[in-house]
């Protein structure tokens, strides 16, 4: 199928930094033939300037355009199958398909055209009934689309064409419409398909059965849960939080009285509801939730519509007792620490012997116990089993209503040092420590390690370039990932590719955190974990919760970089243990927040997605 390829490439408008001699322009990426090893270059359009074009099989994964065939010059960004590409972006995520590529490195702008038999044509789409948009093919004969649509009709075609002869000269329709939205059996030459509502939908054609589908994308910037069951009653609700794992999942802890609730989202242009309590599946327009009175983590999935009204039983204290602690089980718990948060979280760091272990409500055995036969992650039930500990040095969390629970070993080691091509040295190590850039050890944490003013360069050709974090002057605990400037690293990952530039560098060994930050001889660089970002992914708003470091105050200067350090925001604030900042104005893409303040620095990374 054809499409308008140099259209959207030709006529854009946006303008980035012009750059030195472009003699070729190529693809490269896990998507592409070569992977990242090496590029399959694009054919200079002579027709139009700057303009260059491929036809290419990519696979399921991601793609960059470079110049020259090194890492000097290259774009990317988080769109598909069209956007802007920007020197040193994100990669671009591919789906599988047969693709006439076109890419303008003057403005930046790509598109991906697939080359499919099968597309969906109509006056509620862009092109109108005039061209087919194509659609992608899965290996189950199931074609799938995102797609923005206005409330009008579609149907979906074959071959770009309503019709073909056979051998016989008869008419076959190749056309295929549906009675129902947004679901129904499509027929041959069957009616237009209407589209009720304006929106962006994930359409699914089956070749094999003939079902369509339609499911509407809502983004959701904020949740809430409503009612007079609720403080905020029907009028103003009760924000809730946006997990940072799933950004489907959004939770609540907060007491509620006997009433009714219900969900909205996005200032209540959606509301959802269900009949049953505690759980059960809302449905928008539904009815008013039953809700006995008590204190609750409500959990709502807005993809699935499931709902939990969790029970949660408020403790003076929760604490580990056992033969595995210094007190043993005759002893007093050792309290753990309440997330101001969330009052099911707790926390510890603490040393332990070989034994075993159990926790317990308000050190009493009557009021509650939790235990578990699995170690060091589990879900312990009320009065379950013995926890069998091995000795050592441990970060507990437990949360009180799911009861899982996990024992992090903390590694205590005598040397942390950043090394690599992009560090000061220039070269990775060999059998010495001479090209090791050894880091400082906090006196208050000895798995917080830093470093200041520590110059790092871009790898030209990125061929084994980078850095990394690594113990002891060995490679057998290394720790490296993709992400800069802030990330978390894990055994062996990958190299930390580096944009050039003077840092201060902070490092936690016993979680992987690391970030490079602005260059300061006089701040102290606090343990990234200890500060929550939600919602994350975010929407219009990303909130900064701080309420773990204790008490910060004066004023802080608030920076937003995108992933190549360029600063794209900046706010100056009095330290509170909440902060929030507006993002409405950014891009969907990742970003690093930074906070610095009066002799502290820390940042953390986070997501727009719309």
């Amino acid at each position: 199928m054809n499409s308008r390829i140099f259209s959207y490439l030709f006529f854009s408008l946006f303008t980035v930094t012009v750059f030195g001699q472009i003699e070729s322009v190529g693809l490269i990426g896990s998507a592409t033939p070569f992977g990242w090893d090496a590029d399959t270059n694009m054919i200079k359009v002579d027709t139009i300037p700057h303009m260059w074009t491929m036809t290419i099989t990519l696979t399921d994964g991601a793609a960059k355009f470079r110049a020259n065939g090194n890492w000097d010059v290259n774009w990317g960004a988080t769109d598909f199958p069209s956007g802007i590409g920007t020197q040193g972006g994100p990669d671009i995520p591919v789906f599988a398909g047969d693709y006439i590529i076109t890419f303008n490195d003057s403005t930046g702008a790509y598109n991906f055209a697939v080359q499919s038999p099968m597309g969906i044509i109509g006056d509620a789409t862009a092109n109108g009934w005039d061209e087919d948009t194509n659609m992608w093919e899965d290996s189950n004969g199931v074609f799938f689309i995102t797609i923005d649509l206005t409330n009008n009709k579609v149907k979906f075609r074959l071959n770009d064409m309503w019709n073909v002869q056979d051998s016989a000269g008869n008419e076959i329709s190749t056309n295929w419409g549906g009675e129902m939205f947004p679901m129904d059996t499509a027929t041959l030459n069957g009616p237009d398909i209407g589209i009720p509502k304006a929106g962006t939908y994930f359409v699914t054609f089956d070749t094999s059965s003939l079902i369509y589908n339609f499911k509407e994308i809502i983004a959701f910037d904020s949740v809430m849960i409503i009612g007079d069951a609720t403080a905020g009653g029907w009028e103003m609700g009760t924000l809730m939080t946006q997990d940072a794992s799933n950004p489907d999942i959004w939770k609540l802890s907060t007491s509620l009285i006997e009433g009714g609730a219900q969900f909205t989202a996005n200032g209540g242009s959606l509301i959802w509801g269900g009949s049953d309590f505690p759980e059960g599946t809302a449905v928008v327009d539904g009815d008013t939730i039953p809700v006995a009175a008590g204190d609750y983590q409500i959990e709502l999935n807005t993809e699935s519509g499931e709902y939990k009204f969790l029970k949660i039983e408020i403790y003076e204290s929760i604490g580990i007792i056992g033969s595995a602690t210094v007190n043993g089980w005759e002893g007093d718990d050792i309290d753990l620490e309440r997330d101001a948060a969330d009052s099911s979280s707790w926390s510890l760091r603490i040393e332990l012997l070989d034994g075993e272990a159990k926790f317990r409500a308000n050190n009493d055995w009557e009021v509650a116990n939790w235990g578990g036969g699995d170690f060091p992650t589990g879900v312990a039930t009320l009065n379950g089993p013995n926890i069998p500990i091995t000795a050592g040095e441990y970060l507990i969390s437990f949360n009180s209503i799911t009861g899982a629970y996990n024992f992090e070993l903390i590694v205590e080691y005598d040397a942390i040092s950043l090394v690599g091509r992009s560090g000061p040295f220039g070269d990775w190590p060999g059998d010495d420590s001479s090209r090791d850039l050894f880091m400082s050890v906090s006196p208050d944490d000895p798995q917080s390690w830093s470093a200041e003013e520590v110059t790092l360069t871009t790898w030209s050709d990125f061929s084994d370039g980078g850095v990394k974090f690594r113990a002891d002057t060995s490679w057998t605990i290394n720790w490296g990932a993709a992400d800069f400037p802030a990330g978390t690293g894990t055994q062996d990952g990958a190299n930390i590719e580096c944009i050039g530039g003077t840092y201060s560098v902070s490092f936690n060994s016993a979680t992987g955190e690391y970030l490079f930050g602005a260059p300061s001889s006089t701040h102290e660089i606090l343990r990234p974990s200890a500060i929550k970002l939600f919602p994350n992914p975010a929407y219009t708003r990303i909130n900064l919760d701080i309420s773990e470091l204790g008490d910060l105050s004066g004023d802080v200067q608030l920076n937003v970089m995108d992933m190549n350090g360029k600063l794209v925001k900046r706010e100056k604030r009095t330290a509170q243990s909440i902060m929030s900042i507006n993002v409405s104005q950014l891009e969907t893409g990742n970003y690093l927040i930074q906070v610095i303040g009066d002799g502290y620095l820390f940042g953390k990374k986070f997501s727009i997605v719309r």
